[in-house]
């Protein structure tokens, strides 16, 4: 396939490329900074792109988005939102615009979409949740409609919490656990839905060949944690305790009120309906081997 890719210096992103140049795909970027190749184009997320630019693809793997991490400003608050939104809405009129053939887009999102919902089991069908973040993703997901009206087939990819040792939120928890300071955030009962980074490539390659998956796809694994399990699991992985606990008070002073209560305070339980019904085979379903496989090559 002919690609065209948003979000390649992200988490994802930085194991994406080389996975989809392994299966013989070709990949043009859109970069944000400034342009070193014939296969990257310069674009701005807020000025709408040329529909020229997007004609001529396969697909479109759009993952460009600012990190949520960082005390919550309104300033920062509004480049989470615009650069999802609007950047989406800006690719997605420009695909619209294009004479090409429609394909499939597979877009970002997060289950931020579901906000805090305690014990209760999320999947795709589940209603949309309250807060800041669940806002974005709604409109971030109703961004895409330009495409989906033209015909393409888009995904909306409902990301976890993504690990990977050399970038995002497991390589900031290292340094703690390595130092035996780690251990459960608040009560610890929040649940903590993710997935390794391994799968979610596997994933995002099975969703550009699976023609029947469409809509929220649910990128998690299929056994969430509870933040006091993937504390103690995390800690024995690298035979470290994990008896420290960090109250719920203290990170609402580290991060603000807002950020504390949406990102390292909520609770998702979320599974992975879709994709476990279209055959997709996790390669990493529990964490224990997941975290083992990471951490101790």
């Amino acid at each position: 396939m002919k690609i065209l890719a948003s979000g390649m210096s992200g988490t994802i992103g930085l194991a994406l490329l080389p996975a989809l140049s392994s299966h013989g795909h070709t990949i043009t970027r859109l970069k944000t900074g400034a342009v070193c190749s014939q296969n990257e184009i310069a674009w701005d997320p807020l000025q709408p792109l040329k529909p020229g630019l997007a004609g001529g693809f396969d697909a479109v793997i759009h993952l460009a988005g600012e990190n949520i991490f960082g005390r919550w400003s309104e300033a920062k608050k509004k480049r989470i939102h615009d650069s999802r939104v609007v950047g989406t809405r800006h690719v997605c009129e420009a695909l619209a615009r294009t004479t090409t053939r429609p394909g499939v887009l597979i877009a970002g999102s997060a289950i931020g979409y579901y906000g805090s919902r305690g014990d209760e089991t999320l999947t795709e069908e589940s209603k949309l949740g309250t807060g800041f973040l669940a806002e974005t993703c709604r409109e971030w997901e109703a961004a895409s409609e330009p495409a989906e009206q033209a015909g393409w087939r888009v995904i909306h990819l409902r990301t976890g919490v993504v690990l990977s040792p050399q970038e995002g939120a497991l390589k900031k928890m290292l340094a703690p656990f390595r130092l035996g300071l780690g251990g459960k955030i608040g009560s610890g009962r929040q649940w903590l839905s993710w997935i390794s980074i391994a799968d979610t490539v596997a994933v995002i390659l099975h969703c550009l060949r699976t023609e029947s998956l469409h809509g929220p796809v649910n990128m998690v694994a299929p056994n969430p944690a509870t933040n006091a399990e993937f504390s103690r699991i995390l800690g024995k992985v690298l035979h470290r305790p994990a008896f420290a606990t960090v109250p719920a008070f203290a990170t609402k002073l580290l991060f603000g009120k807002e950020m504390a209560e949406e990102t390292v305070l909520t609770s998702q339980r979320v599974m992975p309906k879709r994709l476990q019904e279209s055959g997709f085979q996790f390669q990493q379903p529990f964490l224990n081997e997941a975290l083992k496989n990471l951490l101790q090559r």
